[in-house]
């Protein structure tokens, strides 16, 4: 039986994602990508990022992207570049206290629907992120992170939470628990791309979600728990206080 370390060393790389922008420079001369609020038009280019980014795992339909604008406007997004959408984000607020460590991407989702919002919610859940692999290193992942992180911070939300991918865990799986795994990722020890990159967006790992999304067939369906903090969160006053403070 081979080693944790022999494992590793003849485990193929992990095919490059949106999540490699983190480690280099923007390319020469590329041009910013342009964040907006997703529109009806953006769905079926949505859907084909989705197909080509993830083969392994079914798309949105344009009834789920409808219900999720229609459940909350301000959380679904895309990047446009030369009038192309080449990304996109998709985010609900929800009660954390309801979900925490066990629940699925369906669950707290709604099946991607998004009818488990709940704006009365502290937490701005991440559902989705999707980048074009064709114009990866151009900041487009890092511009999509920025715009949630602000969204959250307009709304004045506790926190930013979602659930990130580990698409290298299959290659391992034989050999050590996807905890080990993600742990050796925050260590430096594993190049796995998605949570290197949500790392260096100030996202903190929390642990793994077992069976979160079954059809990862990359990640074994399991995925890594990861949180921001809003720095300039300012929690609801007492009543009381407000009125005695306004005297």
């Amino acid at each position: 039986m081979n080693t944790i370390e022999e494992t590793l060393r003849n485990a193929p790389p992990p095919t490059a994602t949106l999540a490699d922008v983190w480690r280099r420079q923007p390319q020469t001369g590329a041009s910013a990508p342009r964040i907006r609020a997703t529109r009806p038009e953006d769905f079926a280019a949505i859907i084909a990022l989705q197909r080509a980014t993830y083969p392994d795992i079914p798309p949105w339909t344009e009834a789920q992207l409808a219900a999720q604008v229609a459940a909350f406007p301000e959380g679904q997004m895309v990047a446009e570049l030369d009038g192309r959408v080449i990304g996109a984000s998709a985010s609900l607020v929800v009660a954390w206290d309801e979900y925490a460590v066990d629940h699925t991407w369906k669950g707290i989702t709604g099946d991607g629907t998004f009818r488990t919002h709940d704006p009365a919610g502290r937490t701005l859940y991440g559902a989705e992120v999707v980048v074009d692999r064709h114009r990866r290193g151009n900041g487009v992942g890092r511009a999509l992170y920025q715009a949630r992180r602000q969204l959250c911070q307009r709304l004045n939300l506790r926190r930013i939470i979602a659930a990130g991918r580990l698409p290298g865990y299959r290659d391992v799986k034989d050999v050590m628990s996807p905890e080990l795994y993600a742990m050796r990722v925050v260590w430096g020890d594993i190049p796995d791309p998605v949570l290197r990159f949500q790392l260096a967006q100030g996202f903190h790992y929390c642990g793994v979600i077992h069976n979160y999304l079954p059809e990862d067939a990359p990640s074994c369906g399991h995925a890594a728990l990861i949180v921001w903090l809003n720095p300039r969160y300012a929690a609801p006053r007492p009543a009381a206080l407000a009125r005695k403070a306004a005297a």
